[in-house]
């Protein structure tokens, strides 16, 4: 695998040198990337796959379940509207960290849970937010979420793109509607 893209560091820059990435996995990639999207300091998302080995997968191939990518939001944010604290409270809601390669109905690594952190400031503060969710679980159930380096981003499809807004699914900062998902 030497000299292989896809386990290359996410090496791409935010369109604006004040705002930084985050990456994150939390199950089927819609209805993640649509809470993302109505939160304040948030400027972009996008979806795609990442931390898999084969460079420029495609949805079939990563449902294939030989790739190792996960689905993945790909946030570009504002620090100073939005700290990386908020998003990763978002993360911790929207998922159950305590199950492996799975959410809900959808099963395979792809759904896994993950961090996938740009700096070090990143990589610490998910570790806190980790141990601090673990807490609220007593111990009953153990989170199983990767927190590790983001690798390169694959943009998923156009279709997958905003999919849930395009379904007509609210977008607008602040909006606390139901998100649906749906194929």
């Amino acid at each position: 695998m030497a000299n292989n893209p896809a386990l290359d560091p996410d090496l791409d820059q935010p369109e604006n040198p004040g705002h930084q990435f985050a990456q994150l996995g939390a199950g089927c990639f819609w209805g993640v990337e649509l809470a993302f999207q109505r939160v304040a300091g948030v400027v972009k998302t996008e979806v795609g796959y990442s931390q898999g080995h084969v460079p420029d997968p495609n949805y079939k191939l990563v449902c294939s379940g030989t790739t190792k990518h996960v689905e993945v939001v790909r946030v570009q944010f504002d620090p100073i509207a939005c700290p990386y604290t908020n998003l990763l409270s978002l993360f911790w809601s929207r998922h159950d960290p305590t199950t492996l390669n799975r959410q809900g109905g959808d099963v395979g690594s792809q759904y896994r849970s993950g961090i996938y952190y740009y700096n070090e400031d990143q990589a610490r503060l998910a570790r806190e937010s980790m141990e601090a969710k673990q807490l609220e679980f007593q111990d009953k159930k153990k989170i199983v979420t990767e927190i590790l380096p983001a690798k390169r981003f694959y943009r998923a499809e156009e279709y997958h793109q905003q999919y849930l807004q395009k379904g007509k699914q609210s977008a607008e900062k602040g909006c606390n509607d139901p998100i649906r998902c749906y194929g």
